[in-house]
């Protein structure tokens, strides 16, 4: 028997079908992988997200790995229960252009890379809008994969948020250490305060730790911590105190 007579092509129409019906899936891909993230993230304009992906990855660690890993500490805060001070220090350490740019800092970007050229210590030029989409929907890593999806998420966010609402949830769900995620668990843990008390210089303590937060101690700070905090201290100054922070919560659609 023939192998063409076991096994025939199918005819223009059958073609045509297929086509059709392949068209429609990537279509239907395409809008449900742009309508459910859009979705998600507008949802959380108004509601307070009850974890993150980083704290997810985290919980995980706990019930795999052998070695003891601690507890996650998160207790969501109203940004109104939250000092400025802490918001400024997070600016003047993370992201000086915060209240500017739409999502990325292509000056910072730019002068990382050329940093990380002659550099062996690599240095990263997110902006908090980064941050905010990575810890909350994404995990760590540099992989290409991952920083496509996060500048993706960052249009998201800067499109269907205010800059006041970025704000809230990163103060919400950044780790400030080892298991401590966000400036309620943090200012509870390391200055038995809530966050609204919190000083200048403690804010500032909390803001320095973050680029590395289960090596560095708010609250045993070295003296490279000690540096760190002086240079956001002053970068607070210039940065006009506490009124670069009243103008972001006073953005009009804060949710």
């Amino acid at each position: 028997m023939r192998f063409s007579k076991i096994f025939t092509w199918p005819g223009k129409g059958a073609r045509r079908k297929l086509r059709l019906r392949a068209l429609r899936f990537l279509l239907f891909a395409v809008v449900t992988g742009l309508a459910v993230p859009a979705t998600i993230v507008l949802c959380l304009r108004w509601v307070p997200p009850p974890t993150s992906a980083f704290m997810v990855i985290r919980h995980f660690d706990r019930l795999t790995t052998s070695h003891e890993v601690p507890p996650i500490r998160y207790t969501w805060v109203a940004r109104d229960q939250i000092s400025p001070n802490v918001a400024l220090a997070v600016i003047a350490s993370e992201d000086q252009r915060f209240p500017e740019h739409r999502g990325f800092d292509f000056v910072a970007i730019r002068q990382a890379m050329e940093h990380n050229t002659r550099s062996a210590r690599l240095r990263g030029g997110s902006t908090l809008s980064q941050q905010t989409a990575k810890n909350l929907f994404l995990w760590g890593g540099r992989s290409y994969l991952r920083k496509g999806l996060e500048a993706w998420l960052t249009l998201y966010l800067e499109l269907l948020w205010t800059k006041g609402r970025i704000l809230e949830v990163y103060l919400n769900i950044a780790e400030f250490g080892n298991g401590i995620y966000g400036v309620h668990a943090a200012s509870a843990h390391f200055f038995s305060k809530t966050p609204d008390q919190l000083t200048r210089r403690e804010a500032a303590l909390l803001a320095a730790v973050l680029p590395s937060p289960r090596r560095l101690h708010a609250d045993r700070p070295s003296p490279y911590l000690q540096s760190r905090v002086r240079w956001i201290q002053t970068n607070m100054n210039r940065l006009g105190g506490t009124r670069v922070v009243d103008r972001i919560w006073a953005q009009p659609g804060h949710g």
